[in-house]
Order: C-alpha cells, then structure tokens, then sequence
C-alpha cells in the first residue's frame, strides 16, 4: 500500500486526503490545530461552494451540510463605473452554490477523515522534519503556503497572475436588512473607487449569519484597516462607513448590523501569483505543492474553493493513475499542468474582475453589460460562469464570441 503525507488540513489536503483513503491508499495528515482549534480560531476570507465542486463532495461523502447551510442561487451583481450611475444585473445559477464558514468545514471534514481510518497528526512541520519523512512516504503534498514551507515553491514568471495586490477586510454580521429577492440571495459590487464588496449569508458556528468582505488596492481606503490590533466593533464601523461612501445600496443592508462575535472579523493583504509547484528539500527530495500553495487568487473572484477542490481532485487522478511508479520531477510537474489546464481560466477571471475598471471597458463587454440588464439569459451567464470560469474564453473575453452570443440572444427574443 502507497504511504501518502499530506500538511496542512485546508480545502484541497483534505479532500486529497479523503479522496486516497478511499481509494485505499495509506494516508497521513500532519496540521497545527486540532479541530476543536480550528473552530474556535480566527476566521479567514469566506469561500463558497459552487455546484460542480458540491457535487465532487457529495462523491466523497462530505456534504455534512445541506440541510443546514443557505443555498444561492440568485445574485445581484452592482457595478459602480467611475463617474456613471450604477448598473445592476441579476443573475441565477441553474443549481444553487452552498455557503458554509471554513471554520466550520475544515473541523468536521478533519474529524471525518480520522474516523474513516485516516492518520492525523497535531505537530508543527519544519524542513528538517520533511528530510526525515520524505525517507517513510512515497509521496509528500504540501497543502501550507506560509512559512519555510511555502518558500520553497518559487513564483513562476511564466504563469504570471496580472492581479494587483489586495487590502481585505471581513466580517460575520448579525441584522442584516433582507434582500427583497429572499435568503437564497447573494449580492457583488464591482466599484471603480473602491474595488470588491460581497454579501452573501453564511452557515456559521453560531447559526446562519452575514459575510461582509471589501477588497480594494494597497494604498486605497482599505489600509486604514489592516491594523491587526484594531477593535472589532471598530473595524465593522469603519467598514460601514466605506459602504456609505461607495455602495449605498449595500449600505442600507448593513447599517444597523452587528457582530456576530468579536471573533468575527479578519483583515490581511494578499498578492495574486502562481508557484512552481514541486519543491526541493535540502537532502534534494521533492514535495509537491497543492492549491492555495502554488496558486494564491483574487478571493473576489470567488475562485478559492473551486481552485481548491478542482486542483486536490486533479490530482487525485494523477496519484491513483500513476499506479506504483516512483514520482519524480517530470511526474510531479506534470500533475499540475494537467490542473492548469483548468485553473488558467480562473486566474484569469480573477485578474479581469479585479481590473475591470483600469481603463474603459472594451466595446464588447460594454455591449455584455447592456445585454445582461436586458435579457436574463445574458445575466445568467455571468453568473453561471463563476461555477466554470472557462465558459468566459467563448463569450466574455472574446469580442467575435461576445457578439455571437449576443446576436444569438437577441434573434431569439425577436421570434
């Protein structure tokens, strides 16, 4: 039996792990926090599960939720042009996405796996240690992109992310006004002053809540909050105040909310780039980066999960059908590239929504966004891509694709 070690107990190492202990492989987890931790922890940025990944869980058995968590399936889209009067479409997808907080996810999937006969163990991780592992495994995932750990794997200059920088700022909030379309709703502000908003409900530890997540470029008015030492309370009223100024709509939703806790807020920066995804140890054995490790996303892109789970399932395949040969440079290499293949289209949705207003828009998107405010099939397109970002190579960021498709649209509404 092939002995496999994975660190880090995030989205894609624990679906990986799940995956091979069910395929019979021998699988080891090593992560810093027990699953008591993790649910007590800070929180991170929310991420959602869209349709095509739910169902990759239900395969595995670890949708422990549906009975619990808000399903989304209607979305506002805001965009706020510069200088121009708001634009709103309304999309919907054809199966609702499911919404549950990390904390929640990653605790009950790590005790599940440990009940499945899965190995875990509670222990820091260091070079050294891997040196000495990489002689007992066939084969070490790295699923941790801090740290030595994550220094390891290199950026990658020719798979570039054009992505700029992120300030984020996110709460878990109580009172929120509700959306007139109802609690299957989800709202998105894309601004030109401002950058990311987004609204959605979410299952927590506490009960279904608000996320509220604002996203904007170093130097913009979100660095006033990245001050880890800031109050909670004082935190969420500053977020407030960006709203008014910004996304009044979203506002409105959100001026009398509260905290769900003082442990429900979370600020950091991040820089959108990819990784080489094999790295090296110092006795010269390799380790094979997963996800959030090799590709770090716009989180208002709302790729984390879909990235997460589409990578760990990707190489799930590779691993099973490589069979018992050794898993060299070449072999570990191309595991990714066969993921690439997929996550390309979501880097670059990512890097598209985030510098949507860097300059004017193309005519054929212009001509997109007229059409989504007209005909709903045009909206739901928008919004069903964001399921499978490679459906916008077809239309979105092609003008002969976008007029096609418009025309299409259109001819129809004509008959």
């Amino acid at each position: 039996m092939r002995k496999i070690l994975i660190v880090g107990a995030g989205q894609s190492g624990l679906y990986l792990a799940h995956g091979l202990l069910i395929a019979g492989y021998d699988v080891t987890m090593i992560t810093g926090r027990t699953s008591t931790e993790i649910r007590s922890g800070r929180p991170s940025i929310t991420q959602f599960t869209f349709p095509t990944v739910h169902g990759y869980e239900k395969d595995l058995g670890l949708d422990f939720w549906d009975n619990q968590a808000p399903h989304l399936d209607s979305f506002k889209v805001h965009l706020y042009p510069p200088q121009s009067p708001a634009m709103v479409i309304n999309g919907r997808l054809d199966t609702p996405l499911v919404s549950v907080e990390r904390r929640v996810k990653m605790a009950d999937w790590l005790e599940s796996f440990e009940d499945r006969g899965g190995r875990v163990v509670i222990h820091g991780v260091t070079l050294t240690d891997l040196d000495y592992f990489s002689r007992m495994y066939d084969l070490i995932v790295i699923a941790v992109g801090s740290g030595e750990l994550g220094a390891m794997f290199d950026h990658d200059h020719r798979r570039f992310s054009g992505a700029p920088k992120l300030a984020l700022s996110q709460a878990y909030i109580d009172d929120v006004v509700p959306d007139e379309s109802g609690s299957r709703s989800g709202w998105v502000a894309s601004t030109a002053e401002l950058g990311g908003v987004l609204l959605m409900p979410v299952l927590t530890a506490q009960g279904t809540f608000h996320s509220l997540f604002i996203a904007d470029r170093p130097g913009g008015v979100m660095d006033a909050m990245q001050d880890s030492r800031l109050d909670p309370n004082e935190r969420l009223r500053r977020m407030k105040e960006v709203l008014r100024r910004y996304t009044p709509e979203f506002h409105e939703r959100c001026a009398n909310a509260t905290l769900v806790d003082r442990n429900s807020t979370v600020a950091e920066s991040i820089a959108p780039q990819v990784r080489h995804p094999v790295g090296t140890l110092p006795s010269g054995g390799l380790v094979l980066g997963i996800a959030d490790v090799v590709i770090t996303s716009n989180p208002f892109g709302a790729q984390g999960w879909n990235n997460s789970t589409r990578c760990a399932k990707s190489y799930l395949e590779s691993i099973i059908a490589h069979g018992d040969r050794p898993f060299d440079y070449a072999t570990l290499s191309g595991m990714f590239d066969t993921f690439w293949e997929y996550g390309q289209h979501a880097e670059l949705w990512g890097t598209t929504i985030s510098t949507m207003w860097d300059g004017e828009l193309p005519p054929h998107i212009q001509e997109i966004v007229g059409a989504a405010m007209t005909y709903p099939e045009v909206a739901n397109r928008w919004v069903q891509a964001w399921d499978y970002p490679p459906d916008y190579q077809e239309w979105l960021f092609s003008p002969e694709g976008a007029r096609t498709f418009l025309a299409k649209v259109a001819e129809s509404h004509q008959r």
